[in-house]
């Protein structure tokens, strides 16, 4: 389990930090010249390994789940990444979505976590996603789906509250939950679709929202071809593209470059699909080399030795 929870955090970090220096770039131009291990500077101007806001943010719920679950608290944990540089790789943060500062810029003015996020349908980029995969260590032995849903419901709608968006991490984090548990990609998948889907339906959900989902709950999302999966901040463009590049690889590797080769998002999509890589293939199938130029990796190691010993008494 130890090796699983630094595996997940880690892989979302390194996923992140393959994708900072060609953010914004095209899939056609990657395909001429793709990325296979870390650049530097570039798009944002950073030292080989850094990571962004996608790792910082998911850096902060971590640390403030070795505590245990309390909303307000993960909301002043991100004030702090705002403010403060709290977990970010050099001190500063460089790199904000628009609704994540909206709400953040709330939390500030001292509105509670429970009702900062913006909940438009405009409201619907990546920026809770990115972040969500320590709730999937955390909820693991979480049996009553209702409790599951909310609890995900909430930390996604500190910034992003709108149903799509939530719905999206519900759907990452049960697949990650499975794949914590040791299922095969196939029956994680399959899981994930038969339980979102009764899910939805028995809550009554809006069935224009869920029909959003079709490609990945009804259908096969590995079965689509690259040219159907969109790479952008859209977060169904995120889910479906982490989901089809996890489901179309083999290794921890192969499946973050094909991620950040997608091009556009490249590091929310890579930290999105590093998360699910990570936990499924090991700590063991990463490359060292990139374990040891990833920016305040011995920090991210104790963090991840934190976390797993505020869980032992839920697995043992």
């Amino acid at each position: 389990m130890k090796n699983i929870v630094k595996a997940g955090i880690f892989g979302v970090c390194i996923g992140d930090a393959l994708g900072v220096p060609v953010e914004f770039k095209k899939r056609e131009d990657l395909k001429k010249s793709p990325v296979t291990g870390y650049l530097e500077y570039m798009s944002w101007n950073q030292p080989k390994g850094t990571w962004s806001d996608d790792s910082s943010l998911t850096l902060c719920l971590g640390e403030e789940l070795t505590k245990g679950y309390d909303l307000e608290k993960i909301g002043e944990s991100f004030v702090k990444w705002n403010k403060y540089g709290h977990w970010t790789a050099h001190g500063r943060l460089f790199d904000i979505g628009g609704t994540t500062r909206h709400s953040i810029a709330r939390l500030i003015k001292g509105e509670s976590a429970k009702f900062s996020g913006n909940i438009f349908e405009e409201d619907n980029g990546n920026g809770s996603l990115m972040r969500i995969l320590p709730l999937a260590f955390y909820l693991k032995d979480e049996e009553n789906i209702e409790k599951l849903y909310q609890t995900i419901k909430e930390v996604s709608s500190i910034t992003h509250g709108h149903f799509r968006s939530v719905f999206a991490c519900f759907i990452y984090v049960i697949f990650a939950i499975e794949l914590i548990k040791g299922k095969d990609k196939k029956e994680a998948y399959n899981h994930v679709q038969k339980t979102a889907l009764e899910y939805a339906e028995i809550q009554g959900f809006n069935p224009k929202e869920v029909e959003l989902f079709e490609r990945i709950l009804k259908h096969d999302i590995s079965k689509y071809s690259e040219d159907e999966i969109k790479s952008s901040g859209y977060v169904l463009h995120s889910l479906e593209a982490s989901l089809w590049c996890f489901l179309n690889s083999e290794s921890y590797s192969e499946t973050v470059l094909k991620a950040v080769n997608l091009g556009e998002d490249t590091d929310t999509t890579g930290a999105i699909t590093g998360g699910i890589a990570g936990i499924y293939y090991g700590f063991e199938n990463i490359p060292e080399e990139w374990i040891s130029e990833l920016v305040r990796k011995e920090d991210i190691e104790n963090l991840c030795e934190k976390f797993y010993n505020e869980l032992e008494w839920k697995i043992l």
